[in-house]
């Protein structure tokens, strides 16, 4: 015979070629398996995401760390990223990178990375000298600074900018007195504190957009002072809070 049947007698295999082995087709994989998780430095950046860097960038400039181009181009690059991998160098070589926090967990926190912080890292809030003095010139104050209860703003044929808005109050109220000759003076607070005031303008203006909190124990900010051939301008910054302020450290109850 030519043919042989192997020794459980199954099926005849012809002489001199190997019986074929049997083996289970392979299972299908799951809906979804072949689509890898996307990294984070591949999701997509969103607004809010795109405004958080480019204001880290904004305060880097104003304290010097950043030159016109430098920042620039960086805030160019910030508006116009398109993915959170984009966005995170363009703040790795400044202090304030630990304060970048998305929505997702941070870069390299992957499985079996380090482990996810509770909330961005927040460095200490710089303390600044009371008196801020523009000749021929401007003077910017912006960030994270610790204000107390009093404020001089001198504007000589220059400008100053001061923004309150993620200052740490320390006192209940700040007065900021103003000097304007021939100069301007910007003052922005955030909308959920008191701003009261008002000042001379002499061949000048002196405009305080008053407002009062709906807290009581909110703190409150005063502008006082005179503008001769110069101005003064004083609102509250729409969408801006105040982030660090606790009633018990402002002496409420």
């Amino acid at each position: 015979m030519d043919d042989q049947k192997d020794d459980r007698g199954a099926s005849p295999v012809p002489r001199g070629q190997s019986p074929i082995p049997m083996t289970k087709p392979a299972p299908e994989p799951p809906a979804g398996a072949g689509h890898a998780p996307v990294a984070q430095a591949e999701m997509r950046a969103s607004d809010a995401d795109r405004e958080r860097v480019a204001e880290l960038l904004r305060d880097a400039y104003a304290e010097g760390r950043l030159d016109v181009d430098e920042h620039a181009e960086r805030i160019e690059a910030a508006y116009s990223a398109k993915t959170l991998g984009e966005l995170v160098p363009l703040t790795r070589d400044l202090p304030v990178h630990t304060e970048v926090s998305f929505e997702e967990p941070p870069l390299g926190s992957a499985a079996g990375g380090a482990p996810r912080q509770n909330g961005p890292v927040r460095l200490p809030a710089r303390t600044e000298a009371p008196t801020m003095l523009a000749v021929f010139g401007g003077s910017s104050r912006k960030g994270r600074w610790r204000v107390g209860s009093n404020l001089r703003a001198v504007a000589i044929f220059g400008g100053v900018e001061i923004d309150l808005t993620d200052a740490v109050f320390e006192s209940p109220e700040v007065v900021i007195e103003v000097v304007a000759i021939f100069g301007g003076v910007e003052i922005k607070v955030p909308e959920n504190v008191s701003l009261h005031g008002s000042g001379v303008g002499i061949f000048g203006g002196f405009d305080v957009k008053e407002q009062t909190a709906a807290d009581p124990y909110a703190p409150v900010v005063r502008v006082k002072g005179t503008a001769v051939f110069g101005g003064c301008e004083a609102k509250p910054r729409k969408g801006k809070k105040l982030k660090e302020w606790v009633r018990k450290q402002l002496g409420a109850d």
